[in-house]
């Protein structure tokens, strides 16, 4: 099927950023995994190359593409070998742009360059460890202090949260006596910030996973994004391309697992055929092939809107809910169809199969997006 929008420039750059993720990536996963983070050198190298925020603007060391679709490719590839803790897409395509839309001049010339470098890298702190989807509900709190702000408080499941050099945070800020919620940016070296252990997870083994702690950190008024009261209206209006980014994933990590079987399943013999020759496996398969492909039109469509700032926070959810519970049949699916060897870690579908749950938790739950499109249907 012919894919919505995408030209000869979007393989050429397909073709660079695979080059790049089997010199770079591939030779190193394993190792990545038994460490459970990824090198700092592969993020340095990732810059060089200029796959690091290649949106932005040039005086910042950017390319100035300003196209999803680059990123889409990326979370594409590495989904196809399998790589599930270079978080890339966290780094250039949800953190960053904070610093891009809701920063000032001087935050994006001093943040920018390093994160584009691959020198510095990104993280966003915001669930708790008594909050997660309920975002008013956190508890750190960054006290005015007239040239700074005193930052306590605690947040966990923190993609990055060890490699991190810097981290957007959510806290309580008192705004002409109320309580708001701001974005501050907390550096690696700052006294009293501390991260706890790297979390062991179900799956997604090489993505460092921390739980991060802030005992009277002093921020610099100069650290705050935007202003001090909106910092929860920030994070409503870059949650759509964040689910958007987690739907693409969901969809490619889905059609690996699809494409490792479908050869799989012509390869492996029993009762004296090939697997793929018993109807149960080709009908199937048909069903899984049928799902990826209305999946995948409905993302490359809500690239579209993204790309033209038409992006609804309804049809992110509506694609996140999608994607991330197709993705959790067809995984489902396919590991039984590799028998007792989907079962061995040494295949990739048994590691696909644990990095598919986290889907339906993360980027807001499947409880949460199908409150978000009722809503918009004007259900009480």
């Amino acid at each position: 099927m012919q894919r919505l929008g995408f030209n000869e420039e979007h393989t050429m750059f397909r073709d660079a950023f695979r080059s790049f993720v089997e010199k770079e990536v591939v030779p190193h996963q394993e190792q990545w995994r038994e460490d459970g983070i990824v090198s700092r050198e592969v993020w340095r190298k990732a810059g060089e190359n200029g796959f690091l925020l290649y949106w932005a603007d040039e005086q910042y060391g950017g390319l100035g593409l300003r196209d999803f679709r680059l990123s889409q490719i990326m979370m594409e590839e590495m989904a196809r070998v399998g790589e599930t803790g270079f978080y890339l897409h966290l780094h250039g395509s949800l953190v960053a742009p904070y610093i891009d839309k809701f920063g000032n001049d001087e935050q994006k010339s001093r943040l920018l360059p390093g994160c584009i470098s691959g020198e510095k890298i990104l993280a966003i702190a915001m669930t708790e460890p008594g909050a997660g989807s309920d975002l008013r509900g956190m508890k750190t709190t960054a006290v005015d202090c007239g040239d700074h702000y005193k930052l306590n408080g605690s947040k966990t499941f923190i993609s990055n949260g060890i490699l991190a050099d810097y981290v957007i945070v959510a806290a309580k800020i008192q705004v002409e006596g109320k309580e708001k919620i701001g974005l501050l940016v907390v550096e690696r070296d700052m006294p009293g910030f501390e991260r706890g252990r790297n979390l062991n997870k179900m799956g997604l083994k090489s993505q460092d996973t921390a739980e991060l702690f802030f005992n009277d950190v002093t921020i610099p008024k100069a650290n705050l994004l935007g202003d001090p009261g909106r910092g929860l209206n920030y994070m409503m209006e870059c949650l759509a391309e964040e689910r958007l980014i987690v739907s693409c994933i969901n969809h490619a990590s889905a059609q690996s697992a699809f494409d490792w079987t479908r050869d799989y399943v012509n390869e492996r013999q029993a009762f004296g055929q090939a697997v793929a020759e018993f109807q149960n496996t080709r009908f199937k398969m048909a069903e899984m092939a049928t799902e990826l492909d209305i999946c995948q039109v409905y993302i490359d469509r809500c690239v579209e809107a993204l790309n033209d700032d038409q992006l609804s926070a309804e049809d992110a959810a509506k694609i996140k809910l999608f994607s991330s519970e197709m993705q959790g049949r067809v995984v489902d699916e396919c590991l039984q169809l590799f028998g007792g060897y989907g079962f061995m870690d040494e295949y990739p579908i048994s590691q696909a199969y644990c990095d598919a749950r986290i889907t339906r938790i993360f980027g807001g739950t499947s409880e949460i997006m199908k409150e978000i499109i009722a809503r918009s249907l004007g259900l009480a």
